[in-house]
């Protein structure tokens, strides 16, 4: 499998349980990435502020940036946490072949319980693709590194003669990737109406001989 670019996602959830002033450290910064999600999702990144996070908290910016040494630091934080939670719930891209095509299911099926996680990620992406946003490498690499574990996991169904005919590994990756942001659009803008997962499952179905 494509190496996991650095701190892009865990490759495993924590162990035990901070004490002490630590303890009282670590749930200070849950907290304000709390707040964080919620402005940056409401907001965007360039118009939520540090001062609006630190006003949900109750702490002064001076006191935020203890914790964090900068706003990029505090967006980088709120991204790496939210693909941190989606793989360690899924495993949707630790595995290999029709295993992690099959996690990319149950991760649509997971997106769709965190909607405002969802937002957030839509709408930073779209900010993003200004080069001089503080989070343009992050998703760029971000998405060479999903496009590169999907390419290998239709490589390896290609092997196993599990691929239609005709059928490009890197060109499915491609494709999946962008029905899966397109999909998020569309259900954030009417929930009701589109059903992500068996969207997914019926693009994976279109271009396998396998079912989802």
């Amino acid at each position: 499998m494509t190496d996991t670019p650095a701190g892009l996602v865990a490759e495993a959830p924590r162990r035990g349980r901070p004490r002490g002033s630590y303890a009282k450290t670590e749930a200070r910064r849950q907290e304000i990435l709390a707040a964080a999600f919620e402005v940056f999702s409401t907001s965007g990144y360039r118009a939520g502020s540090l001062k609006d996070v630190a006003d949900k908290v109750g702490l002064s910016q001076a006191g935020l940036l203890h914790h964090f040494p900068s706003k990029e630091a505090l967006l980088e934080a709120v991204l790496t946490l939210r693909d941190e939670d989606s793989v360690i719930r899924t495993r949707s891209l630790t595995t290999t072949g029709i295993d992690m095509l099959r996690g990319l299911v149950e991760l649509t099926h997971y997106n769709t319980t965190i909607p405002g996680l969802v937002a957030l990620y839509c709408i930073l992406s779209a900010e993003a693709t200004d080069p001089d946003h503080p989070a343009h490498g992050y998703f760029q690499r971000r998405y060479a590194w999903v496009r590169g574990t999907m390419t290998e996991a239709f490589t390896e169904m290609q092997r196993r003669s599990q691929l239609r005919p005709g059928i490009v590994p890197t060109a499915a990756a491609r494709q999946l990737t962008a029905l899966m942001d397109g999909l998020q659009v569309q259900w954030l803008l009417d929930n009701d109406s589109v059903d992500m997962p068996a969207e997914v499952a019926a693009y994976l179905e279109a271009v396998t001989t396998e079912k989802f």
